[in-house]
């Protein structure tokens, strides 16, 4: 493979992956313009939110059996045509509950993207290269809390919200372009892969039996629930808390997104010297490490806005690093359940962060002390999970310099 080639698949299934995240980020600057012209409160459009996570849960276990089924990309051409469909849907909502029909039909749309893009990582890369390839897709996935916000707030200034939705749909037909004409087909029809309910529950019962997957995609989880944490909360902290400026929080978050995507890249470096395995055992104890720390400093008042950002940027660098290497040891054994594998990992990853969401609201404290402790408890449990997972792990398939896979 040409580097020219190499980095043209690279940014196809960075913006794959980021469609999701971008489709969240950009049209938040625009709530109290939408709520206005659509006669309601802030509070209910938090619900177009609320669709779209759940459109995000379904649609990961949707799309693996079609990928498995069907090949990758013909799945992937009816997500995004689906995408762009809903998000024409959103442009012309004329009611709340229109617009919450629209963006989970939207979020279902985006699925295909993100769930597919796992799947050709591990099909089109050798394995050895599949941690460091889902590092520079970080890097591309990472331009959405930087990039989104922004260009959002500065469209609903200038334009109606509206444009939001028209912009993404635009980019939407690009990738879609992109696809179609640069992005090879990885992986053939299996005709034999069955639909019925019963073989496509056997088959995520086949992959979840699979015990190096369990661990590092649950471990991958509950580590990665740290940024969840982080996302779901940081308005409340900065702005509430800490009484920063809208403006200033937005420059606070994309300096946080550095720590994020520049670990991720760090792990490329770091590759070249050790194994997946090691990074993800050494990334789990910094991040208890440092999420314990941010805990106790949350609970003696140790820090102010300049510590509590030095602790969370800790945390994002220690998620950066965890995350492309469990993604990458949880599809390692598989070939022909990649779709089935990476649906589950999306599943997981979605599940995990929402019960980390919801664990900061039941922490009743205006002040870090339900981001720290959300942090703390995901990355004790991220540790604990691999440590007891590896003891059954009995045939543990990792990358190769001369075969690419190995088991033993």
């Amino acid at each position: 493979m040409t580097k020219k080639r190499y980095v043209l698949l690279i940014l196809i299934l960075g913006s794959l992956t980021a469609l999701g995240p971008f489709s969240i980020d950009m049209y938040l600057p625009g709530f109290v313009a939408i709520a206005k012209y659509l006669g309601t409160t802030s509070d209910k459009m938090a619900l177009t939110l609320t669709s779209y996570f759940i459109g995000i849960s379904v649609g990961q276990l949707l799309y693996g059996p079609l990928l498995d089924r069907y090949g990758r990309k013909n799945p992937l051409y009816f997500g995004l045509g689906l995408y762009i469909a809903a998000s024409i849907g959103c442009f012309f909502s004329t009611s709340l509950e229109m617009l919450i029909v629209m963006r989970f039909f939207q979020a279902i749309g985006s699925c295909a993207a993100s769930v597919a893009a796992m799947a050709m990582v591990r099909d089109l890369f050798p394995v050895e290269e599949n941690a460091k390839v889902f590092s520079l897709l970080i890097l591309v996935l990472g331009a959405s809390p930087m990039l989104a916000p922004t260009i959002g707030s500065y469209i609903t200034a200038a334009f109606e919200w509206q444009v939001i939705f028209l912009i993404l749909t635009i980019i939407a037909v690009l990738i879609l372009l992109a696809v179609i004409f640069f992005l090879p087909e990885s992986y053939q029809p299996d005709p034999s892969y069955s639909l019925k309910p019963r073989p496509i529950i056997g088959n995520f019962l086949h992959v979840l039996k699979n015990k190096q997957f369990l661990t590092y995609s649950l471990c991958g989880a509950f580590a990665f629930a740290g940024l969840f944490a982080y996302v779901s909360s940081s308005s409340i902290v900065f702005i509430d808390v800490f009484k920063v400026s809208q403006k200033s929080f937005g420059w606070i978050f994309a300096g946080l997104s550095v720590g994020f995507i520049g670990s991720s890249q760090l792990n490329s470096v770091l590759m070249k010297k050790y194994k997946s395995e090691q990074l993800v055992y050494a990334s789990l104890i910094w991040l208890v490490f440092t999420s314990v720390i941010f805990l106790i400093g949350s609970l003696n008042g140790w820090f102010g806005i300049g510590g509590t950002i030095t602790m969370i940027f800790g945390v994002l660098c220690g998620v950066g690093i965890s995350y492309p290497n469990t993604a990458a040891l949880s599809l390692a054994p598989f070939t022909k359940n990649a779709g089935s594998a990476s649906a589950l990992l999306g599943a997981f990853q979605m599940a995990i962060g929402a019960l980390a969401s919801f664990g900061i609201a039941l922490i009743k404290s205006q002040s870090p002390l339900p981001m720290a402790a959300v942090m703390a408890v995901s990355a004790v449990v991220a540790l604990l999970t691999l440590l007891i997972g590896k003891r059954f792990i009995k045939h543990k398939v990792e990358a190769s310099a001369d075969s690419g896979i190995i088991a033993h």
